[in-house]
């Protein structure tokens, strides 16, 4: 089930940054690493998507796999069945699902966890990886999520897989493969071990379905450190030439 409970902000961003005076023009990289069948991930998105309406200032978002499960198979066998196994019978399971559904509830998703199916989702990541290169990237997560936590389709099954990259206008070129198996390599060698993590520009991580106020705080925090940082280095980091710290 991934991070069941938000994770707090990690050591790497804190407090005390005083942004730039000016019109920043740097652009903050988030590779946001996820695994579709992870519910706290979808939710996770889903305020990342509103917290870059309310930044001021330019973002690129990067998508990155994890699996949770990376033994499952895909034989469309209920997903609570599965829990059950993993988390101590159905009645905590039942509590656990209801409190992420109305979780999500309150950013605006249905979870239908009662038609929810285990799958294992390395070929979803290799739809997502395909469609990133095309520059749909966003559009293939959020529709795998929806397919998984609302739907109820094998997220793992190929035909389900061909049905959703033709809605998404995507080629399933059949690469993709490999560089999926090297970049869950690079979580693993980051230790990430839950999901969703959000790697601001590759060196302050925040954990955790946070809040869409942290995920702010966060973006205007990163902006200022790589402000000053480049400031430091001679870089030109604020149009008026002046940034106060």
């Amino acid at each position: 089930m991934g991070s069941r409970t938000p994770a707090p902000v990690t050591s790497g961003l804190r407090r005390g940054i005083v942004p730039c005076r000016g019109r920043l023009e740097q652009i903050v990289k988030i590779e946001i690493f996820s695994d579709v069948a992870c519910p706290w991930c979808y939710i996770g998105h889903a305020r990342l998507a509103k917290a870059v309406e309310l930044f001021d200032g330019d973002v690129e978002v990067v998508h990155r796999p994890f699996q949770l499960a990376p033994d499952a198979v895909s034989r469309k066998e209920p997903l609570l069945a599965e829990l059950a196994r993993k988390f101590g019978g159905p009645a905590q399971v039942a509590q656990i699902t209801h409190r992420v559904a109305q979780a999500a509830a309150e950013d605006g998703l249905e979870f239908d966890f009662e038609r929810a199916v285990q799958a294992n989702t390395f070929e979803a990541h290799r739809l997502i990886w395909l469609a990133q290169r095309a520059g749909r990237g966003a559009e293939a997560v959020e529709r795998l999520f929806r397919a998984y936590f609302q739907e109820g389709l094998d997220v793992g099954d190929p035909e389900t897989l061909a049905k959703l990259a033709a809605e998404l206008g995507v080629t399933d070129t059949g690469e993709g493969a490999e560089e999926v198996r090297a970049e869950l390599a690079d979580a693993r060698d980051l230790g990430i071990s839950g999901v969703p993590l959000f790697l601001f520009e590759g060196q302050f991580a925040v954990s955790g379905a946070q809040p869409v106020e942290t995920l702010v705080a966060a973006l205007n925090e990163v902006r200022a450190r790589t402000a000053v940082a480049s400031a430091q280095s001679g870089g030109d980091a604020c149009d008026d030439g002046y940034c106060a710290v």
